[in-house]
């Protein structure tokens, strides 16, 4: 953690070096956000030389929830509800691994069938978060476009999370135990046609966007981050991955039934811009793969979660879990106290270890890069102040 403080205050040295060594006149001081949609309700400041960035200064903190502190005031099964707020996009995930940590204290052991409801929900809202930043960074490099499709077929997954769940956006559908309820009649073939129509549709993006000569050109060679510098940062998900980094929670560190299932972890070697986008949209190829695994594989019957006492608690102790969320590896560290409330509950979620990279790969670009860099790191701000 010094290593990284200390280079961290070394690239905002030299933006200030170069700063005093310019002329003031010469220089422009820009605040992007926290009002600009663009900018996600996150706020960071940079002063530009003519058409290059000399300066960045990130400002996170406009969207601040509390929730670490709210979830000592509430028990274990009534932090899930507030829990999702800060990804509401991929809500499932971020309480997965809450579920985790809280069923490890508790010695709570989730039945299989619950198991894999558990990690299909998960998929489909990884479906719903991506879908959701790809149309976000298609409309900001000028493709309106690659808003409207992504959005548009967003709705496939989020239709079959509200039959799965009951609830279109924030399900509360993860609970410690398991799931909250089963899967419904017809499911499994609704969402096998559900992928299989969006499988063609990701080849239409492919063709459309990702290879578009103008999006190539704004985002290839573009905020290089190699692969020392990425593991100096601790940057994490598709960050990570495009640096040449093959590491997926999933795969390192299986939790339920993820290692009964077999998946390829997407990654690429080229560090750019072009790489960070491109890595989410694999990972939405393999994501149909695994959906298909998890409905074949799922038992025909059984319980869904586990029968659990009123205010379960657990001894006192502490327990660490992570799951692979959209943006990275997002865990949990719990202490109880012996109590149906936790102690002491920490985030670490991938959106606010991604945000480190920005000044490093905003610092000597050119204005127009910006967009294309910082929408690659795939950072969502109300995750990052949570």
């Amino acid at each position: 953690m010094d290593n990284l403080e200390q280079k961290f205050n070394e690239t905002i040295k030299m933006g200030l070096d170069i700063v005093k060594e310019t002329e003031e006149d010469r220089l422009m001081t820009l605040s992007v956000g926290p009002q600009h949609p663009g900018s996600g309700h996150f706020r960071f400041t940079i002063k530009v030389d003519g058409d290059y960035i000399v300066y960045c200064d990130p400002d996170p903190g406009y969207v601040h929830r509390g929730e670490e502190k709210m979830c000592e005031y509430r028990n274990f099964i009534q932090n899930i509800p507030h829990l999702e707020r800060p990804i509401i996009h991929d809500s499932t995930n971020i309480t997965y691994s809450y579920s985790l940590a809280v069923e490890e204290l508790a010695n709570i052991q989730v039945p299989l069938r619950g198991q894999y409801i558990r990690a299909l929900a998960s998929e489909l809202n990884r479906q719903v978060y991506t879908l959701y930043w790809l149309a976000i960074y298609g409309i900001f490099l000028g493709h309106s476009t690659m808003f409207m499709w992504p959005m548009g077929d967003r709705e496939l997954f989020i239709d079959l999370l509200e039959a799965l769940t009951g609830a279109r956006v924030t399900h509360a559908f993860n609970i410690p135990g398991g799931v909250r309820n089963d899967v419904p009649e017809g499911f499994k073939d609704r969402c096998l046609r559900q992928v299989a129509y969006f499988e063609k549709r990701l080849t239409e993006y492919e063709d459309i966007f990702y290879n578009n000569p103008l999006f190539r050109q704004r985002t290839e060679g573009v905020g290089i981050l190699t692969k020392d510098n990425a593991i100096k940062l601790g940057v994490t998900g598709s960050v990570l991955r495009a640096s040449g980094i093959p590491f997926d929670v999933r795969k390192a560190e299986p939790y339920d039934i993820y290692n009964e299932i077999d998946f390829k972890i997407q990654y690429m070697k080229t560090c750019d811009s072009f790489a960070r986008s491109t890595v989410p949209f694999l990972d939405m190829k393999e994501s149909c793969h695994i959906i298909r695994q998890l409905l074949d594989k799922m038992p025909k019957s059984g319980e869904v979660r586990a029968k659990l006492q009123p205010n379960p608690k657990g001894p006192p102790g502490e327990s660490y879990k992570r799951v692979e969320s959209g943006r990275g590896a997002l865990g949990y560290y719990i202490v109880s106290d012996g109590t149906p409330k936790p102690y002491r509950v920490k985030i670490s979620v991938g959106s606010f270890r991604n945000m480190l990279a920005l000044p490093f790969l905003l610092i000597g670009s050119k204005l127009a890069d910006m967009p294309s860099i910082y929408w690659s790191l795939n950072y969502w701000p109300v995750e990052a102040d949570r």
